[in-house]
């Protein structure tokens, strides 16, 4: 309030101005520019040709059907009723030719089965006489309606779901069409040969000029899922190793998934989405002829999509230890240092292998991986006995063995104002006490060393729940009550490391089923050895 009575003041702050143009850029209203605009189209148009292809092909197809209605003599031959050609085209003409060929099949067959039924009905209501034929056309209507719309609900018949709406839309439009004019056999006859003209179009012009088989597309997908992967797990690895805990995102940012700094980040979550899309065309692929390098008959689509729903089970794990780099719980940067080779070697290996595997089905090859696959173990293995030797370091309240002989990783002894440091200095301090002091301090005096680096840190720990050593001294000053708790958020804090580590060593554990689906699809898909 200002003073005055009911009146208020509202200050909005300047960076709450600052974002109000962005906004409205971003809103499409004032700030739209055509520039940007036809910028976008031009990098939706680079990331796949094929779309724009997909649009020619569309439009060729269709101003093929239209000469049929647009010049005369055409037309003088197959009447009005050729419009159902373009509709046709309109309809069947998907993006790959095997989709294509799925559309079509349901569109015939169920047009097929929808003239049959048409003239078997409207002969039927046509014997009956003028006052039961619209009875019974009204009937069978219900009828094909409930039953076709139930039947495309079923779980084994959802892939021909096209098919069921088919059949209810031509029988309604050639019984109804057929009761007007008097004559439904004309009319079914009419309506079949123009779908079958507008398939016939469809199908030539998808196959003949630059075809996109969905086959290639479901290969290239699975290869880049490969590469998507291990991109992402370096990525991650790299950033845990060098990231000091000085600069973390926002918690919106990390909700949102907004990493620009990842690249490889948005890659690996969209493999984990692909589940659909890889089924999809898998479905479509099995409609296609053998073409390009798939060349045999039944070729093994569905074991791509066996592959890479495995090779999802590797990605969570990754999108975990993504988890782990942007948690507000963080293991000191020292503490990750003491590791790093290990964890450096075993994410190195790992991602080599990974990327071997998806090298091995772009090229269509059986690559010896054993070799590589022993070396991903032994990293592995050598990164859980480091954890193991070490693991005193990974909560406060243990002491190093007494028959750990070989010597402690050269840790910075040196005092740091980053919280990242401090509870790994805590723990350096405490093994100076330790091995100073012969005997343990009076239960109500604490040491002198831990008292004054207590003191000197004034920033918040790098743990959770976040608080301030001012904090500790409002409680009731610094005493030996605060010791465990200070030791619970160290323990804490450390224990994401192990944490991380774990992850990586699932990973590993799961390459194992990757590497022998590869295996599989490799045998079914009759991969060349290599080198032959």
């Amino acid at each position: 309030m200002n003073g005055k009575k009911d009146s208020f003041e509202i200050n909005i702050s300047s960076a709450t101005k600052a974002k109000l143009p962005a906004a409205s850029k971003k809103s499409g209203g004032i700030g739209f520019s055509c520039k940007a605009w036809i910028w976008n189209v031009w990098e939706f148009c680079n990331e796949d040709v094929n779309r724009v292809v997909f649009a020619f092909k569309v439009g060729l197809a269709v101003l093929l059907v239209s000469f049929l209605i647009l010049f005369q003599a055409p037309y003088e031959v197959f009447g009005a009723s050729i419009i159902w050609s373009i509709l046709t085209v309109a309809i069947m003409f998907e993006y790959t030719v095997g989709a294509t060929f799925n559309r079509g099949f349901n569109r015939a067959l169920g047009s097929l089965l929808a003239g049959i039924l048409a003239i078997a009905v409207g002969q039927l209501a046509l014997c009956t006489g003028p006052v039961a034929e619209p009875i019974i056309i009204g009937i069978s209507i219900f009828l094909i309606g409930t039953v076709t719309s139930f039947m495309k609900l079923w779980p084994s018949l959802v892939p021909y779901e096209y098919g069921f709406r088919v059949i209810l839309f031509t029988f309604c439009l050639v019984i109804v069409s057929g009761y007007r004019m008097g004559n439904p056999i004309r009319t079914a006859m009419d309506r079949l040969y123009s779908i079958a003209i507008g398939g016939l179009v469809a199908v030539l012009v998808n196959v003949l000029i630059l075809p996109i088989w969905a086959g290639e597309q479901l290969h290239k997908e699975l290869v880049d899922s490969f590469n998507a992967v291990a991109d992402s797990l370096e990525e991650c690895v790299k950033k845990y190793l060098e990231d000091e805990g000085l600069e973390h995102p926002e918690f919106s940012k990390t909700v949102m998934d907004e990493f620009s700094d990842e690249p490889a980040y948005k890659k690996c979550r969209s493999t984990l989405n692909s589940s659909a899309k890889l089924e999809s065309l898998a479905s479509a692929a099995k409609w296609e002829p053998p073409h390009g390098r798939f060349r045999h008959f039944f070729y093994p689509w569905s074991e791509y999509v066996k592959v890479g729903a495995v090779l999802r089970y590797c990605a969570y794990e990754v999108m975990a230890l993504h988890g782990v780099l942007h948690s507000e719980i963080q293991a000191p940067h020292n503490l990750r240092f003491t590791f790093k080779s290990e964890i450096q070697e075993a994410a190195n290996q790992a991602a080599e292998l990974v990327r071997l595997l998806g090298k091995d089905i772009s090229n269509m090859e059986k690559s010896l991986k054993t070799s590589l696959l022993k070396r991903v173990h032994s990293s592995t293995e050598r990164l859980q006995r480091a954890i193991d030797v070490h693991s005193y370091l990974l909560t406060s309240s243990s002491d190093p063995p007494d028959n750990f002989s070989r010597p402690l990783p050269n840790l910075p002894c040196a005092l740091s104002s980053t919280p990242s440091d401090f509870s790994n200095q805590l723990a350096d301090l405490d093994e100076n006490n330790s091995l100073e002091n012969t005997a343990n301090p009076p239960s109500g005096t604490l040491p002198l060393a831990r008292t004054e680096t207590m003191k000197k840190q004034s920033r918040r720990l790098h743990s959770w729940p976040s608080r301030e050593v001012d904090a500790f001294e409002e409680d009731g000053g610094l005493n030996t009550d605060i010791l465990p708790r200070m030791s619970a958020m160290e323990s804490t804090a450390a224990l994401s490391l192990a944490t991380f580590t774990s992850l990586l060593i699932e990973f590993v554990v799961r390459l194992d089923h990757l590497v022998e689906a590869v295996d599989e699809l490799s045998k079914m898909a009759k991969f060349k050895q290599q080198g032959f």
